[in-house]
């Protein structure tokens, strides 16, 4: 048994692979799993999480590989946000998610954070997070954001029920890119478009995704683009260091010259799940990509955003970060 500080004992268990590691998390009513563990134990000392069992996956070797092959890259879901920043073949193959990753935390946690951690994780807003704040995300009754509160960092899009935003910078170019997600669990192995694999407040206020409590995310499959496909990813935080985004986007533009034959946007920072752009998708295609097209597709993109009481300043920010990365997919 171990115990940190304010924190509720806990058990610790190590899993030498997957099968070990669900019947680990079976064996154990609310035990929880632990990679890099930056996120979790985050949440543990905030006393948001009182998993009874921690089972550490972190040395289950299948589960950490990048390779490259016909269907296009497949990723191990703790490879290291560092690791993603600097392969090779990320950098040439799925440059938007190398950027996002390097643009994610200090270096020091991106060596620790893994990306199925990154995609993972718990919101990041402050009434979330804070045990005197018994929000609608935690089965109370109010949204502190939405009902007057500091809500200068949160959604924009779909913040009517529960303004928070999605904290994972990995899953934006990811989503942005078709990636599919494999997970395993006592009821076998599954595959899922990872746009799908998220939750609205509205389908469940109490859960961001579809993972089943004894799931493990074994794999994140990027499929392979076509050859004149061109990412980008763009964040933009207060400071720039190691800010949590204000806004990002990743945009995937299929290229014919200057043409653009298909694009795919997507924002972060901006709802509670990663939010597609389809405004801004329909209006570049056919169009050549300069810097009136690209104004014009960011304009687009936030013509149905909702900002709350203290953050109508993302509007513009949103627009030059849409536009930035619209012309950079452009130019890759």
């Amino acid at each position: 048994m171990s115990s940190m500080n304010t924190m509720n004992r806990f058990e610790w268990a190590d899993a030498p692979d997957v099968d070990t590691a669900i019947a680990l998390i079976k064996e154990r009513d609310g035990a929880a799993v632990k990679a890099g563990g930056v996120d979790l134990l985050d949440l543990m000392k905030e006393g948001i999480a009182q998993p009874p069992r921690l089972v550490n996956i972190r040395n289950i070797k299948a589960l950490k590989f990048l390779q490259q092959d016909d269907q296009g890259l497949r990723i191990g879901p703790l490879t290291t946000m560092a690791e993603l920043a600097d392969d090779p073949t990320v950098l040439k193959v799925a440059p938007a998610l190398a950027q996002a990753a390097a643009a994610a935390a200090t270096p020091q946690i991106r060596n620790m954070a893994t990306v199925g951690g990154n995609l993972l994780q718990r919101p990041r807003c402050w009434y979330f997070r804070s045990e005197q704040f018994h929000c609608r995300r935690k089965g109370g009754p109010h949204c502190f954001a939405i009902d007057d509160g500091e809500n200068q960092y949160h959604a924009i899009f779909d913040n009517k029920k529960c303004a928070i935003v999605h904290p994972s910078g990995a899953a934006i170019p990811l989503v942005a890119m078709g990636a599919e997600i494999e997970l395993v669990g006592s009821g076998g192995k599954r595959r899922a478009k990872l746009e799908e694999f998220f939750v609205t407040p509205e389908e469940d206020i109490l859960r961001e995704n579809r993972r089943a409590d004894d799931e493990i995310l074994t794999e994140i499959r990027i499929p392979k683009l076509p050859a004149n496909a061109r990412t980008y990813y763009l964040k933009q935080g207060e400071k720039e260091s190691f800010d949590w985004p204000i806004a990002d986007c990743a945009a995937v533009l299929v290229m014919d010259g200057q043409t653009c034959k298909s694009a795919s946007v997507v924002l972060g920072a901006a709802a509670p799940t990663p939010h597609r752009a389809k405004e801004a998708e329909q209006l570049l295609v056919g169009k050549t990509i300069d810097e009136k097209s690209a104004r014009e597709a960011a304009k687009a993109a936030l013509a149905d955003a909702q900002p709350l009481s203290q953050n109508a300043y993302k509007l513009p920010v949103f627009e030059a970060i849409i536009t930035r990365t619209i012309l950079g997919a452009a130019k890759a």
